[in-house]
């Protein structure tokens, strides 16, 4: 499939522009394939580190590298030529202090071309966030119930029910705007804390399991069309059953396979064989010269 190369790629910029105005349509990809499918559809790809979970078969994200993430970096940006690509940081490749992060963040960049980087926290990551943008790096944040901290939460567990905690986010979301991240992914919060997040913050929320109000949505791609079945968040809708779908072109493909209606002579070259299937087919043989 071939893609016009003279499409101006959506910027963060024009993202934080869209604060309050038309929703922000946001997927995962992790493969040039699904970046493809995707990318003239979508505002903003995200290169997740949810990657460990749905493609490799990980019980978290905690197990993703730097290096995977610049391998799968390079192949969505070959997918892609519209969307806005951001790329996820994984776990202890930025926490350790701002230079730290620095360090890996432009990698990233610089590898993949990607137009910024994610990273999860909220006021402990301010200062990280703040020296990251003062040197060309955007940053977009992410709130709430951050899959990197998932042992601290004790699971996958929806935030924001008590007034404490509640607090503690909105301080998480406001501190990270104040430090100049472009957007704020606000995951697994209680509704009216998504919706307050939203009007309390100069820069574009990303609700994934937060509230429709948001100023723009995002899913996993795979938890989309059904191709991630081991785990349904509640905040998943199934657009597809692709699982089932595989499943059954599989099971035909082995019927076919063993009753030897695959390959038909149309899938064979310089085929002459017994049509009936009962004896293997016979390659036609090339006359000596």
């Amino acid at each position: 499939m071939s893609k016009a190369t003279n499409t101006k790629r959506i910027t963060l910029t024009d993202l934080v522009a869209r604060k309050g105005a038309d929703p922000i349509v946001c997927l995962t990809a992790y493969t040039t394939s699904i970046s493809r499918l995707i990318d003239d559809h979508v505002d903003l790809i995200l290169v997740g580190d949810s990657l460990g979970m749905v493609l490799y078969g990980m019980d978290s994200t905690l197990g993703v590298t730097v290096e995977m993430m610049i391998a799968h970096g390079k192949g969505v940006i070959r997918g892609s030529d519209k969307a806005c690509v951001i790329v996820d940081m994984p776990f202890g490749s930025y926490e350790e202090s701002p230079q730290m992060a620095f360090r890996n963040c432009s990698r990233v960049m610089a590898e993949t071309r990607c137009s910024g980087v994610k990273l999860e926290g909220g006021v402990e990551m301010a200062e990280t966030i703040s020296f990251l943008v003062a040197r060309g790096i955007p940053v977009v944040a992410h709130i709430g119930l951050t899959p990197q901290s998932v042992h601290a939460f004790g699971g996958f567990k929806s935030q924001g029910w008590s007034e404490e905690v509640a607090e503690r986010i909105v301080e998480d979301a406001k501190a990270v705007a104040k430090a100049g991240a472009s957007c704020v992914v606000v995951e697994g919060v209680v509704e009216p804390l998504g919706v307050r997040i939203t009007n309390e913050i100069d820069v574009p929320t990303i609700g994934i399991g937060a509230s429709p109000q948001c100023d723009g949505q995002i899913l996993v791609t795979e938890d989309l069309i059904g191709l991630f079945a081991e785990f349904k968040p509640k905040f998943v809708k199934r657009y597809a059953q692709m699982d089932e779908m595989i499943t059954q072109a599989v099971m035909d493909y082995r019927s076919e396979v063993r009753t030897r209606a695959f390959p038909a002579p149309e899938h064979c070259f310089g085929y002459k064989g017994n049509m009936g299937h009962n004896n293997p087919p016979v390659a036609e043989k090339k006359e000596d010269k």
